[in-house]
């Protein structure tokens, strides 16, 4: 018997100005103390506003608002996201990605620039959720296929339908090319 098809929501394209937070990299690079970061940095007015140290070239603040409640409350209040690592910054190498999460001890959240912009839920069917190595991360899987995948050059990945999360494909093609792609560390 099969399990009923995930749930997802559809993240609506923004057209907005990039985000308007402070970015705390900067605050510190102006010569600012941590009391005067811990001030800029205040408590968001409500649940769904999200702090970011750094700036998101994929999320706009309206794709935020809308991820926000897909997400446990304590991630999203009071405490600034990290960009640890983005193509435009950093390059396309999954080694790159790694080293820049090596000492990292919190959830990340992997985003990536795809046209369609779907949130899929687990499912409950299994525990497939990551796997990686120095030329491949895949990400849910089940019969042989995995949800997502990405080589080691960041540089192509893929879709397909899996258990873990019993999704559709992810992008208008099984594979697809990498335009951009964040990885933010979530408090």
């Amino acid at each position: 018997m099969r399990a009923l098809r995930g749930r997802y929501t559809l993240l609506t394209g923004c057209l907005e100005d990039d985000l308007a937070l402070e970015c705390v990299e900067t605050a510190v690079q102006e010569g600012l103390g941590q009391a005067d970061v811990a001030v800029m940095a205040s408590p968001p007015k409500e649940p769904s506003e999200l702090l970011l140290n750094g700036r998101s070239s994929i999320l706009k603040s309206g794709e935020m608002q809308q991820l926000a409640p897909h997400l446990p409350p304590r991630m999203t209040t009071g405490h600034p996201w990290s960009l640890l690592y983005c193509t435009a910054r950093n390059g396309f190498s999954l080694k790159t990605l790694y080293r820049s999460m090596t000492s990292l001890s919190c959830p990340v959240l992997l985003v990536i620039r795809d046209t369609n912009g779907q949130v899929f839920k687990w499912t409950g069917s299994n525990t497939f959720f990551m796997k990686g190595d120095a030329d491949l991360l895949v990400i849910g899987g089940g019969s042989g296929k995995f949800g997502l995948w990405l080589d080691g050059d960041l540089y192509r990945g893929g879709s397909c339908p899996c258990e873990t999360f019993n999704n559709e494909t992810l992008s208008h093609q099984e594979e697809f090319f990498i335009q951009d792609l964040e990885v933010w560390a979530l408090p």
